[in-house]
């Protein structure tokens, strides 16, 4: 028994000499809450929506009225009137508009005469739970537009939403395939690189450091390659095996599987160096234990990459601007399931080279030698 006590002793004095540990496990149950009940709000909001509408009739203004209702009442989606079709459906597939709403010509008479009236929705689908909310919105504003109406037939008096999906059907488990990714090269910067020299420090094989002629920068570099080359071999597997369990349909060429390679690079030399930055001068693997779970909420739940980030409150979208992330997220999202080049991924590479640019300097720059 006294020796049972002198072992939870030990360890309680062990845990109040870390005061880093201790601060961390009263800030993160916190952290968690206000990150997670702001990111998963369960219903849509301030969905962008672009709507070019054709036609001057009754019927239009009619349904104009209730998607104004749904976006000051419910806030299912903010509205952007365009007046060109093309426009407003390449600014959908650029990213600036969840969905684009097209209300033909001589719409309200096919209303008034009973006739098969259309309207076109076309959908960003790569993201199926802000497309289905999307759409389940706009339909329901298109059921009430003949409430003011008596129909003299029962049948054919209905006006249609014809849904165009701009990309090939994607499933959820197949939209998560980008975040699965970010999730493998998280977790793995978090085994890797600056984890390495926080055993070696714990277990005091560090000092062996202090007889060879290596620098700071050596030690920083050569950790952070050696990180870099893991994670990207076993960011590539994942993304391999998750096209098969999923069964999602990837017919990208060279250059997509190229583009994706630089996002794995550059997404996991920016996330390395940033571990440095922030345990570079840890003494104990339990401090990365702990900043582990924290920096996971931190930086992957507003990255976009299971919730829509157009629904964030305004302080939490601030922050996955800055969210190397979500820039990582979207780049993904559009070589996997738009198919694109890398031209229309330019600003999301150039954002993460930047970021793992000057994360790797600072690395270098805040990390010393004599430990």
């Amino acid at each position: 028994m006294t020796r049972l006590i002198a072992v939870i002793e030990r360890d309680l004095l062990k845990f109040k000499r870390n005061p880093v540990v201790i601060a961390v496990s009263v800030v993160m149950p916190l952290i968690y809450l206000v990150i997670l009940g702001n990111a998963f709000q369960g219903k849509l909001t301030k969905l962008p929506m672009a709507v070019v509408d054709l036609d001057p009739g009754p019927s239009s203004r009619r349904l104009m009225e209730n998607l104004r209702a749904l976006e000051t009442g419910a806030k299912t989606f903010t509205i952007t009137t365009l007046k060109d079709q093309k426009e407003a459906i390449e600014a959908v597939r650029d990213g600036e508009f969840k969905a684009a709403l097209i209300i033909p010509r001589e719409f309200s008479r096919h209303v008034v005469v009973s006739d098969k009236a259309e309207i076109g929705l076309f959908v960003d689908n790569t993201d199926s739970i802000s497309a289905e909310s999307v759409r389940g919105a706009v339909e329901g504003a298109l059921r009430s537009i003949r409430e003011e109406y008596v129909p003299i037939r029962e049948k054919g008096n209905a006006a249609y939403l014809r849904g165009i999906d701009l990309y090939g059907r994607v499933d959820y488990d197949q939209s998560l395939i980008p975040g699965v990714i970010i999730m493998a090269i998280f977790l793995s910067t978090m085994t890797t690189g600056v984890f390495n020299l926080v055993m070696d420090r714990f277990m005091g094989t560090d000092e062996s450091y202090l007889l060879t002629p290596v620098t700071k920068s050596d030690i920083v570099t050569g950790l952070i390659i050696s990180g870099l080359f893991i994670t990207t071999i076993l960011a590539m597997l994942v993304f391999g095996l998750s096209i098969l369990v999923t069964g999602a349909s990837f017919s990208g060429g060279l250059e997509q599987y190229l583009s994706i390679f630089l996002v794995i690079v550059l997404t996991s030399a920016g996330l390395l160096g940033m571990m440095f930055i922030l345990l570079g001068r840890a003494n104990h693997p339990r401090i990365v234990g702990v900043f582990s779970g924290f920096l996971n909420v931190i930086f992957y739940f507003p990255s976009g990459a299971i919730y829509p980030i157009a629904s964030f409150p305004g302080w939490l979208k601030a922050f996955a601007k800055v969210n190397p992330e979500t820039y990582a997220v979207d780049a993904l999202k559009s070589l996997i399931f738009k198919n694109v080049g890398i031209s229309a991924i330019s600003g999301d590479i150039a954002f993460l080279a930047i970021f793992a640019a000057i994360t790797m300097t600072m690395a270098i720059a805040t990390f010393k030698r004599t430990l």
